[in-house]
């Protein structure tokens, strides 16, 4: 009796599945160490922010819904937990697996317990010059309500002080997060080996020191622990406090929270784990996460790079784009072409020097831009101000309800403010999250827009490790709408009629239902149709339930999903045309790209928004399509060689279980690799042209292009082949 299939993933446990592909990439031997190691710091990055978030709203809904919901969120509370336990074991064994690694690399992390004399005394004095003015211990009593006092996600090591006949005393100590994580200790220079320590240890190296001097012990002991608490608050208050002062009373909702996970070094003796459990109000151990003896290991993503070059990544410098390389004004470039650039591989300073000339630009007369997260040090905000000194227009629309970057982005708005920026902050329920800036010049007497659409956020840090698209475009359809989006921001009473642009919450649903129906009706009358979606996460009900009736209509359905993937593929009578990736690599892949086959004349569409119900229906989202042939044409090559990758790619199958897409008589295609080859080619014909002279050269382009050609092959259009476009983009 064959067992029935869901019609969906439950998003949660689905979200665990991708977490669960960013630790393969920790267990594989074929990434650098110290990468590895950075990827079990992205793992726990992870999980911390899922129990923030998605464990928190799972618990509520068990309190709060009525019986049956009630109980399908505590099965799926108790569910999560089982796989978080699951991976976590999984965690340490890979951990420890990368200890002896790193040792017999010449690395040697070690403890407090491992010290040599010399090192005791030099640890002793680093303590004193560099750490002991951060540390405040907080003592426990039982008038203290601990809940109000530890603070969320920060690493605290729990403390009992013991003399004989005597009762304990309990402590805590947080460990500092404002200095540097690992300490490289003191060694000569002949000596290869390489001793690392975390702060963790210098502080229980030194608790006789901190706290001998009120407390009289015969023995001290410490072990780790950290809370999580609920990350959603509402944004509430009287109706004449301004939206930042309700957004700051938010914050400090947030800090004083319901813990919703509790973790802790296994080997606490019950007795702790008790006056902790009694001093966070903690009845339940289902709120209890067994961990190891360090549990931050989110710090691991700064872990110094260290020891023989082959033990990190090797350098991929950000590659210049020829079109803009052409000329010394950047809007004179996108004039002269639209401009496709795809972060990573591209320099993102091409977009801060387009905002740097259009400050001082003496035809530049107005700049318009969403922020939704930005780097700390931010050359964007830099040129904004900057613009405003020379009397140019700026309207900047700030996301105050940026996840976790609500207090950086109520700075930048006050800052942008004091400047004379004019900052406006949304529309009421609804979060802008398009990646959108309009600059407007005076040309010859008439006004002609300038737009930058893409799928990232302006964000200088996030463009070296996150994949985004970003289109430059002069096209006068395409500005014209992308200003009226800025109108709707700022008067979302007006009505729009956006016959280009996709554009939540206006006419997403509707148009992309569209498109996909577009795609059933050809099937239907015998036409060969593919559908091709790359999106961070597909969730929406109505959407999954669209590409299921696309796949009974016979439309071939291909996904690149990084994250959650609510749909099942491969299931007969419901998905069988449906196919599912994911692919986690040194990149995060974050663009978001739709390719509808259209009867051969392919539409491609890059966006800012996933497929959730969220991003469609309570977001100001902003999708483009891309009209200049050669700029889709780049897109659709990107999109085949991704779908070809047989290194970093897994299907995503019925049973999650994240097996690589490989094959054994494949040679190695490793798909962000071979995209940055793709792209540095100055001539797109020096891919596909299989006739080459050069034949070094030539192996490893002509494996790209074979790739390309192989995979447009596949795709049920009238031979709409790489070629084939190459040439009509000529």
């Amino acid at each position: 009796m064959s067992i029935q299939q869901p019609q969906y993933f439950d998003r949660e446990l689905s979200w665990l599945s991708f977490n669960q592909r960013v630790l393969q990439e920790a267990q594989d031997k074929q990434v650098p160490l110290l990468e590895r190691l950075r990827f079990l710091g992205i793992y726990s990055s992870n999980i911390d922010e899922f129990y923030r978030v998605r464990v928190a709203s799972v618990r509520r809904v068990a309190f709060l819904s009525q019986l049956k919901q009630k109980d399908k969120a505590k099965q799926l509370f108790i569910d999560i937990q089982d796989k978080v336990q699951q991976l976590q074991n999984e965690f340490d064994t890979t951990y420890q697996a990368l200890l002896i690694e790193l040792s017999n690399n010449n690395i040697h992390l070690i403890n407090e317990k491992q010290l040599n004399d010399f090192h005791q005394q030099w640890l002793t004095q680093y303590f004193q010059t560099h750490l002991s003015s951060h540390i405040f211990p907080l003592i426990i009593t039982d008038k203290r309500n601990l809940t109000e006092q530890i603070k969320n996600d920060c690493t605290y090591l729990m403390v009992e002080m013991r003399k004989a006949d005597q009762e304990s005393h309990f402590a805590l100590v947080e460990v500092p997060s404002e200095v540097p994580r690992f300490i490289e200790l003191p060694a000569p220079k002949s000596l290869l080996q390489k001793n690392i320590i975390l702060i963790d240890n210098i502080i229980r190296h030194c608790l006789p020191q901190i706290f001998s001097v009120f407390y009289d012990f015969e023995s001290i002991r410490a072990y780790s622990i950290k809370l999580t608490r609920d990350a959603e608050f509402e944004v509430h208050g009287e109706v004449n406090q301004s939206l930042l002062e309700n957004m700051s009373s938010g914050l400090k909702e947030r800090l004083s929270a319901e813990p919703v996970r509790l973790v802790y070094d296994r080997k606490m003796p019950d007795s702790m784990l008790d006056v902790l459990k009694k001093g966070l109000k903690i009845k339940s151990n289902k709120r209890l996460n067994e961990g190891g003896r360090y549990l931050s290991f989110k710090d691991f993503l700064q872990f110094p790079s260290i020891g023989a070059d082959n033990l990190e990544y090797e350098k991929m410098p950000a590659l210049d784009h020829a079109a803009f390389s052409l000329h010394n004004n950047l809007c004179s470039a996108m004039k002269a072409q639209d401009i496709l650039l795809y972060y990573p591989y591209h320099k993102f300073s091409y977009f801060t020097e387009w905002l740097r000339q259009s400050a001082f630009d003496p035809e530049v007369v107005s700049i318009e831009i969403c922020l939704y997260r930005v780097a700390k040090r931010s050359a964007v905000v830099e040129a904004l101000i900057e613009a405003v000194k020379n009397g140019k227009k700026v309207h900047v629309n700030i996301e105050l309800q940026a996840r976790f970057d609500e207090q950086a982005n109520i700075s930048w708005a006050e800052q942008l403010s004091e400047a004379g920026v004019e900052v406006t902050y949304g529309v009421s329920n609804l979060k802008v999250h398009a990646k959108l800036c309009v600059v407007t010049r005076e040309e010859e007497g008439k006004r002609i827009r300038y737009a930058h659409i893409g799928s990232g956020n302006f964000n200088e840090s996030n463009a070296t490790i996150y994949t985004d698209f970003s289109l430059f475009t002069c096209t006068p359809e395409i500005t014209q709408e992308a200003a009226q989006v800025f109108e709707f921001i700022k008067s979302p009473y007006l009505q729009f009629e956006y016959k280009h642009l996709i554009v939540s919450p206006c006419n997403s649903r509707d148009k992309l239902i569209e498109l996909i129906d577009n795609e059933i009706n050809f099937a239907k009358q015998g036409i060969a149709s593919e559908i091709t979606l790359k999106l961070n996460n597909l969730v929406d009900d109505t959407f999954i339930k669209k590409l299921y009736q696309a796949s009974n209509a016979g439309v071939k359905v291909t996904l690149i999903i990084r994250g959650i993937c609510a749909l099942v593929t491969g299931v007969v009578g419901q998905s069988e045309n449906i196919s599912a990736i994911s692919i986690v690599d040194r990149y995060l892949e974050h663009a978001r790209v739709s390719i509808f086959s259209n009867n051969g004349e392919q539409r491609v569409y890059i966006s800012s928004a996933d497929w959730m119900t969220r991003n469609i229906e309570r977001r100001i989202e902003v999708g483009c399509p891309i009209y200049c042939p050669k700029v889709q044409r780049t897109i659709i090559d990107i999109i085949n060689i991704q779908l070809a990758d047989n290194c970093k790619a897994r299907i995503l199958d019925t049973d999650q279980a994240n097996g690589y897409l490989k094959d054994k008589n494949d040679k190695p295609f490793r798909s962000q690799m071979v995209i940055y080859d793709y792209l540095q080619n100055v001539d797109p014909l020096h891919i596909l042209n299989e006739e080459r002279s050069s034949q070094v050269d030539g192996d490893k382009e002509a494996n790209i292009g074979l790739c390309i050609t192989d995979k447009a092959d596949q795709t049920h259009t009238k031979e709409h082949t790489n070629e084939k476009r190459l040439k009509e983009s000529l």
